[in-house]
């Protein structure tokens, strides 16, 4: 698992975190007041960002979350398949194989010779945008 530890209160709307083994995409963040008893609590909603399912959690503001470690690179198309994107990474030359993403007009541009930057989280790997 490619993560690394973070203070739950030190995270920000847009950032990662990682919720039931899953990486997520902060879209709401909210901090409660230390109350008479204890710490500081946070309320963080995100969307998971292979299966775009809301998840949630609270956790004292002082502990310990996983955060994925994103690993960007370069890839070239090499084919188009009905149900994955066959990609050649431009660094090592090693071919992987991804999801079509879900964006139609990103997947519009998909074709073999084309630049794409890819997001390597937690060893899944999903097509961001062309190049």
């Amino acid at each position: 698992m490619a993560t690394r530890p973070e203070e739950a209160g030190s995270l920000k709307v847009g950032s990662f975190i990682v919720i039931d083994g899953e990486p997520c995409k902060i879209v709401e963040l909210e901090k409660s007041k230390t109350g008479k008893h204890g710490s500081a609590k946070v309320r963080i909603v995100a969307i998971g960002f292979f299966d775009n399912v809301k998840r949630s959690i609270v956790a004292p503001s002082g502990a310990r979350v996983e955060v994925p470690i994103i690993n960007k690179k370069t890839a070239q198309v090499i084919a188009v398949m009905p149900n994955a994107i066959q990609l050649m990474d431009l660094t090592d030359y090693s071919t992987f194989e991804v999801l079509p993403p879900e964006d139609e007009s990103l997947r519009s541009k998909l074709e073999p010779g084309v630049e794409v930057e890819v997001w390597e989280v937690m060893g899944r790997h999903k097509i961001m945008r062309t190049r």
